[in-house]
């Protein structure tokens, strides 16, 4: 897994989780920033910038794994998590699988809870499901998932069907949520449902849509000061 790491304080790291499609750059504005008081780890996550595609298709607790794995070949035996959207998801497995390495958690416009569906929703389903069973071909897919490779494919399915609602009990570190209030991607409703299942979690809304973290200058300040006050 391709990483890049900006500073050398690894008794204070910062592990930075990109969304889907992205790749480290996505944090990097945060690491040059905070490279001077942390060590901050920017992978690319499998299938993703400069990591191959995976063999076979993955699910989020693989890419948790592959997380877990870095940071043993690089000797970190606590640090902070912060994930965007698919990024959030995979953070959020580390933080309840295995609690006692987290210190912090910054989930940001974060993935990982079943949506609210519109009738219209299951019967585009329905219809994909008939088509399927009669032609051998269902309703076509995005245009970002028609352009993925097959194991990719598979994986995408892995990630946006998993559920992971029941995880948030088990997440015992200090967690920030930051949401952008125009989110269309992960509604606003599912920062709530975070802040309600996770203990003592705190909700610090972005003036923006799901990638109100690049747009809203009050996000840097706020996750240092929030990274700072656990290290």
């Amino acid at each position: 897994m391709n990483s890049l790491i900006l500073g050398e304080n690894e008794r204070y790291t910062v592990i930075f989780l990109h969304g889907w499609g992205g790749d480290a750059s996505a944090f990097y504005f945060c690491a040059e920033r905070l490279k001077g008081e942390f060590c901050c780890v920017l992978p690319d996550l499998a299938g993703f910038g400069k990591s191959a595609e995976p063999d076979s298709p993955r699910t989020v607790a693989d890419y948790a794994a592959d997380v877990l794995a870095l940071a043993d070949e690089r000797g970190w035996e606590k640090f902070a998590l912060v994930g965007h959207s698919f990024g959030g998801r995979v953070a959020l497995d580390i933080a309840a699988s295995r609690p006692e390495r987290v210190t912090a958690l910054a989930l940001v416009d974060a993935a990982g809870l079943r949506p609210r569906r519109k009738p219209s929703y299951y019967l585009r389903v329905a219809a994909h499901k008939v088509l399927k069973r009669l032609v051998g071909k269902g309703l076509k897919g995005s245009s970002d998932y028609r352009s993925l490779s097959p194991v990719m494919k598979a994986t995408f399915v892995n990630v946006v069907n998993y559920d992971q609602t029941h995880l948030l009990p088990f997440v015992s570190c200090p967690t920030a949520v930051f949401w952008g209030k125009d989110d269309r991607d992960t509604p606003p409703y599912m920062a709530k449902r975070f802040v309600r299942g996770i203990k003592d979690s705190v909700l610090f809304p972005l003036e923006g849509d799901h990638f109100a973290y690049l747009t809203d200058p009050s996000f840097f300040p706020v996750l240092r000061a929030f990274l700072l006050g656990v290290k």
